[in-house]
């Protein structure tokens, strides 16, 4: 009988979103991966990083990745599958562009140890302790930390990436497609994404609602303002990321009334989620007709924030942000 291929599913810096969506996949997980051998699920199955170090290298056929990278032991995990792969598969949003924790990227790492450690209102902490990556406990003894890195990376910054699956997480008829391409062998070219290549717009229930010229001269925020379900979020002064945001999520958000916050990641071409969105606002926002223009900029809170989500660390803004602080 032929062996089985192999799949490792691993679970980097991410919330474990990703890895429920497989979960959730119910009895259509076992049969879509009854065909396969799978040698490392940390999440749900007992294995040893030592068993994946015993075998050759290109012995996995597939390395199912989620979660962006922020510390040393993700780096070592991800070159060390990387090795013994023949394909890797950016698994989610984190994977594929660095994901919510990205923001991260805003602060320096000692800002972030300083709050989380010292600075925090619920902080006990009266000798100003810092986690290290080594502590020397005597002279037999010495514990060791992964290193938090200085800021977050998505996985193909760090490793070659053959193919992405975007989502936060990706649903469920996107995940059994991927899994049958991958077993079948017919596969795209290196480096495609999963997923469609039309903007969430197109697909859009409330598409038909949208006027022929948008204009906002007013931004509301959802959780301030009760939009209409059947309009267009951004007919109604709500700003929605579907027009630069890749469909095939299943419209999830927009389902329950929640505008796009753009977790797809951009269309294909676009070189910066972020820098798409903002343009997309400058061409729509008519601060020109407000009586208060610098007021009407000032209503959008963290911009950065809202048009980065998902995508900051693969970001123009984060190079020049971090050539900025270097």
């Amino acid at each position: 009988m032929a062996k089985k291929p192999k799949i490792a599913i691993l679970w980097l810096s991410a919330c474990a979103g990703c890895d429920e969506a497989i979960v959730d996949l119910n009895e259509s997980l076992l049969k879509t991966l009854e065909p396969v051998d799978i040698v490392l699920w940390p999440v749900a199955m007992d294995y040893k990083y030592s068993h994946i170090h015993a075998l050759n290298d290109k012995e996995i056929l597939l390395s199912v990745i989620s979660g962006a990278i922020r510390n040393s032991e993700q780096e070592e995990l991800a070159h060390l599958l990387a090795k013994k792969s023949k394909m890797i598969f950016a698994f989610g949003t984190c994977a594929c562009y660095g994901g919510s924790a990205g923001l991260a990227n805003f602060c320096s790492k000692e800002e972030i140890m300083n709050w989380v450690y010292k600075d925090a209102p619920t902080v006990v902490n009266p000798s100003g302790q810092i986690p290290q990556p080594k502590t020397r406990i005597n002279e037999n003894i010495e514990l060791t930390l992964p290193e938090f890195y200085e800021q977050v990376y998505a996985l193909d910054q760090i490793i070659d990436v053959d193919f992405y699956l975007p989502g936060c997480p990706p649903p469920p008829d996107l995940i059994i497609n991927a899994v049958q391409h991958f077993l079948s062998g017919d596969l795209p070219p290196k480096g495609s994404k999963l997923a469609s290549r039309t903007a969430l717009c197109e697909v859009c229930p409330r598409n038909h609602t949208k006027p022929p010229r948008l204009e906002i001269k007013e931004i509301k925020r959802v959780h301030e303002y009760e939009a209409d379900p059947d309009r267009c979020f951004l007919a109604q002064g709500i700003l929605c990321l579907g027009p630069m945001t890749r469909s095939g999520c299943g419209e999830t958000c927009i389902s329950v009334n929640t505008p796009c916050r753009g977790c797809f990641g951009p269309l294909p071409g676009v070189l910066d989620a972020g820098a798409k969105g903002i343009s997309m606002l400058a061409c729509i926002l008519k601060a020109g007709q407000s009586r208060n223009p610098k007021k009407l900029m000032n209503s959008l809170v963290d911009p950065a924030g809202y048009f980065y989500r998902f995508t900051q660390p693969v970001s123009i803004l984060n190079q020049k942000w971090r050539r900025s602080n270097d």
